[in-house]
C-alpha cells in the first residue's frame, strides 16, 4: 500500500516515519558510506525534510516502513540546484511542471517489489498532479536498477560516482511499473485519492 504524506503530517504515523528516517540511515549512512547527518534518534534527515516535503511512502497492511522517496517542486530549493548543478553543466532546472525526487529507499528485507511500487506510485503522483518531468540525484550504479524495472531516467551528467537524471511521467510507465509490483492502476488511482482526493492542487507545495 502506498501513502502520499508531507512532512507536516508525519506526526500523525510516528512508527512509519520513524522507520523511514531510520532505514535511510541504514542505506545512505551504513550501507551506501554516503556524507549524511544521523541524529541521536538513528535518524536521517537534512534541511530538505524541514520545508515541508512530500513523501511518497510503500507500506505494509500494518504500517510497517517498506520503502519511500521524497519530492520537492524545482521552483523551491532542491539538492540539485543547490548542491550538484557541475553535473547540469552549471544549468539551474527550475519549471513548475518539474519536481526533484531523492532520497529512494528501500528498507532491509522490503519484498522485492518494493522498487516497482515506489516508482508505479511515483508516476502517479507525477500524472496526477500534471507534472511533465521529475529529476533527481542518485549513485551512478541506479540506472541499471531502473532500466531494468523499466523506466531508466536520461542521464544529464555523471561525476564522482553521483548522477544526475531526469524522467518522464506518461501513463504507459504507470501501467508497465503497476504490473512489474503486482498491483492495478485502479490501486494506485484509489490510494492518491484517499490521501490528495480527486483533484489535487499542483500549487500545494
Amino acid at each position: 500500500m502506498i501513502r502520499y504524506l508531507y512532512a507536516v503530517d508525519l506526526e500523525e504515523h510516528p512508527k512509519l516515519s520513524h522507520q523511514m528516517f531510520t532505514h535511510r540511515a541504514i542505506q545512505f549512512h551504513d550501507r551506501l558510506g554516503w556524507d549524511v547527518t544521523v541524529d541521536a534518534l538513528g535518524w536521517e534527515t537534512d534541511a530538505y525534510d524541514r520545508i515541508d516535503p512530500l513523501y511518497v511512502i510503500a507500506q505494509t497492511p500494518q504500517g510497517e516502513h517498506v520503502g519511500s522517496m521524497r519530492f520537492l517542486p524545482s521552483t523551491g530549493p532542491t539538492m540539485l540546484a543547490d548542491h550538484f548543478t557541475h553535473l547540469t553543466d552549471g544549468v539551474t532546472i527550475r519549471a513548475p511542471f518539474i519536481w526533484e525526487c531523492t532520497r529512494f529507499c528501500i528498507a532491509p528485507n522490503a519484498p522485492r517489489s518494493t522498487a516497482a511500487l515506489l516508482m508505479a506510485a511515483a508516476a502517479e503522483l507525477g500524472i496526477r498532479m500534471g507534472l511533465s518531468h521529475a529529476v533527481g540525484v542518485f549513485d551512478h550504479k541506479m540506472p541499471r536498477i531502473y532500466k531494468r524495472l523499466g523506466w531508466a531516467p536520461d542521464v544529464i551528467g555523471t561525476q564522482d560516482e553521483i548522477s544526475a537524471g531526469i524522467w518522464a511521467f506518461t501513463p504507459d510507465k504507470r501501467s508497465h511499473l503497476a504490473a512489474r509490483a503486482g498491483i492495478s492502476c485502479e490501486d494506485l488511482s484509489a490510494w492518491f485519492s484517499r490521501d490528495f482526493g480527486q483533484t489535487p492542487f499542483v500549487g500545494a507545495l
